[in-house]
């Protein structure tokens, strides 16, 4: 389950409509009944945090997000979005690594769910992170 505080909006999850799961874009959050409204394609639909789950964050998830790869010589491997960077110690391991924007680095010490990167990406650029994001 995802805490409602980690929640904002413009964040991808998966929505669970009695056993229909879709991945959704958060579209508002209604804080007082602590619901989450989900766009999953075809119409927004009010959810409770029970029924939401989060996406694992791994390279396809980047790539869909139109970020660029590079693998370093060292065996690193960068994605690149704009200024946003993310380096990886070894290909497709995300249990580790590090964010930078311009100046401000992070270090991320355990494996993160894609809504959590999103958030990580707005506080850092102030610009949602979503397939439309600058390249």
């Amino acid at each position: 389950m995802i805490k409602f505080n980690e929640i904002k909006v413009g964040d991808y999850l998966i929505a669970d409509n009695d056993g229909d799961k879709k991945q959704g874009e958060v579209t508002d959050l209604n804080h007082n009944e602590k619901q989450v409204c989900v766009n999953t394609g075809t119409q927004d639909f009010w959810y409770e945090t029970e029924q939401l789950s989060a996406i694992p964050l791994d390279e396809a998830q980047l790539l869909s997000l139109k970020f660029h790869k590079h693998n370093n010589d060292d065996g690193t491997v960068k994605y690149m979005k704009g200024a946003f960077r993310m380096l990886l110690s070894s290909p497709g391991d995300f249990s580790k690594f590090e964010i930078w924007y311009r100046d401000e680095r992070r270090h991320v010490m355990q494996p993160i769910s894609l809504h959590q990167l999103q958030n990580h990406f707005y506080d850092m650029t102030k610009v949602h992170l979503n397939d439309e994001s600058f390249d």
